[in-house]
């Protein structure tokens, strides 16, 4: 265990250590974007215009979002207890206008990102492979913000897929070739 908190805190800083580039404004904007998962509803909302499998999807990923964003922020934070990295060091054009105040692991931010994307992926895999880029990037901008450990979003990740990923044995997907 001790080793993995070695490791997660040297890639941590790592990542802070990054030179500047144009990208630490955007992977700010997308670690704010998905603040409350409100980036993942404006997806689903314009997925849900469509009849069919990408509405599905788009139910089954908020569903599975809000179930994992329920899990992580009311048990797994509590339960585990992880601190947020030291930001003393990361350089003010990577700082978050406002600082979380929660607990540091699982990264919820993660947890939201693989749920949607997990959960939309049962119903349309096309479209969940379309978003997962997005669903990476929202995990990456965690770390690079300064806000998690890497082993927080990796955790988040694996906590919003398994949460996704059992909502099928609740609610079955429809066939391939189904409407």
């Amino acid at each position: 265990m001790r080793l993995a908190r070695d490791l997660d805190a040297r890639l941590h800083s790592y990542v802070g250590a990054l030179p500047r580039t144009p990208a630490d404004r955007w992977l700010r904007r997308l670690s704010t974007l998905a603040d409350h998962g409100v980036l993942w509803l404006v997806i689903a909302l314009l997925l849900g215009s469509r009849r069919g499998r990408l509405r599905r999807g788009a139910v089954r990923g908020v569903g599975s979002m809000a179930v994992s964003s329920g899990l992580v922020n009311a048990v797994l934070k509590r339960l585990f207890g992880r601190v947020r990295p030291d930001l003393a060091n990361l350089r003010t054009e990577r700082r978050l206008r406002r600082e979380p105040g929660s607990l540091s692991f699982p990264s919820g931010h993660a947890g939201s990102a693989a749920a949607f994307v997990t959960g939309l992926a049962l119903e349309s895999p096309l479209a969940a492979a379309a978003l997962a880029p997005v669903a990476l990037g929202v995990g990456y901008s965690r770390v690079h913000v300064g806000v998690h450990y890497p082993g927080d979003v990796l955790a988040g990740f694996a906590v919003g897929g398994a949460v996704a990923a059992a909502g099928r044995r609740c609610w079955p997907a429809r066939p391939t070739g189904t409407a």
